[in-house]
């Protein structure tokens, strides 16, 4: 099963995808589990199955992708989670490289992703999102797949020359993480570590590989960051971006304006963006405090 979220007739609704448009949820579920994330926190996954058999109730064209989980407690990025991503960094630390986004940084599938006005290196990364149902801390391995609700695609746009020793700042312009179209259901995805994950910038393909190529594993992501931190329904792990990055390309290859930016992973989806320029301030300074790259 495959469920959006959305805005339809000016209402943010979810439903799930059906061949003809959405069986809308928000109409139909939408006095006790208002949203995406509602549904998960109130484990009624089975109560969207339920209707899956109906007739779809809102067309693809009539709705506003919205990112597929629009207010998560936490986003969760993992850095440097592919072996060809970290030979082209020279990254050799073996544990995670956690880092945070706000979730006001997110956009929706079609949907414009916007590249930072002071950032001339706004670079592309395509990842598997994951996506709590199951609430809990200090998980097991073991155990750690059963709390997962699904996987989207994540387009985890990076304003490279905000990187410093430190992700934050160039990980959190607004509009520069793009998560959808939807969240493919676990039960579709037997085996995570088994999917084709591609990157194209404007129909050139820039980053193919496969989620087999992982340092750490879905389960073994959720086992660590549940040490610290209790993992909500709606949290969202960002898994971590293949090789082919442009900041390593020779000569680089950033996004601009108008470029076209999709990210695919098998059997969960298809996620489409267009850059545009974020606005200029309207008192421009010079670049304050001038970043360092990464």
């Amino acid at each position: 099963m495959k469920i959006a979220s959305y805005q339809h007739l000016g209402r943010h609704s979810y439903g799930i995808v059906t061949p003809d448009g959405f069986i809308d949820l928000g109409m139909r579920l939408g006095d006790r589990w208002p949203s995406l994330k509602a549904l998960l926190a109130g484990n009624a996954l089975p109560h969207a199955q339920a209707l899956a058999q109906l007739s779809a109730d809102v067309s693809f064209d009539d709705v506003v992708f919205l990112p597929v989980i629009s207010q998560p407690e936490k986003i969760l990025c993992v850095g440097m989670n592919y072996a060809e991503k970290r030979r082209e960094f020279d990254q050799h630390d073996p544990a995670p490289t956690l880092f945070v986004r706000f979730p006001d940084s997110q956009t929706g599938h079609n949907q414009p992703v916007m590249k930072p006005h002071y950032s001339s290196e706004f670079d592309y990364e395509g990842e598997l999102a994951v996506i709590i149902g199951q609430g809990g801390e200090q998980i097991t391995r073991d155990q750690a797949l059963k709390h997962v609700a699904g996987y989207s695609c994540y387009m985890d746009g990076s304003a490279r020359d905000w990187q410093h020793t430190w992700f934050t700042a160039g990980k959190n312009w607004p509009q520069t993480g793009a998560f959808g179209p939807w969240m493919t259901t676990a039960d579709a995805i037997p085996d995570p570590h088994q999917l084709a994950i591609r990157t194209w910038l404007n129909g050139r393909m820039v980053q193919e590989d496969n989620t087999a190529s992982m340092i750490h594993s879905v389960a073994e992501l959720i086992e660590y960051i549940s040490t610290f931190t209790r993992l909500n329904p709606g949290d969202v792990i960002i898994t971590g971006s293949p090789g082919g990055v442009g900041k390593k390309r020779n000569p680089p290859l950033f996004m601009h304006e108008g470029d076209h930016i999709e990210v695919e992973i098998e059997g969960i989806g298809h996620l489409s963006n267009v850059i545009v320029e974020a606005p200029a301030p309207a008192v421009l300074s010079e670049r304050p405090l001038a970043a360092v790259s990464h």
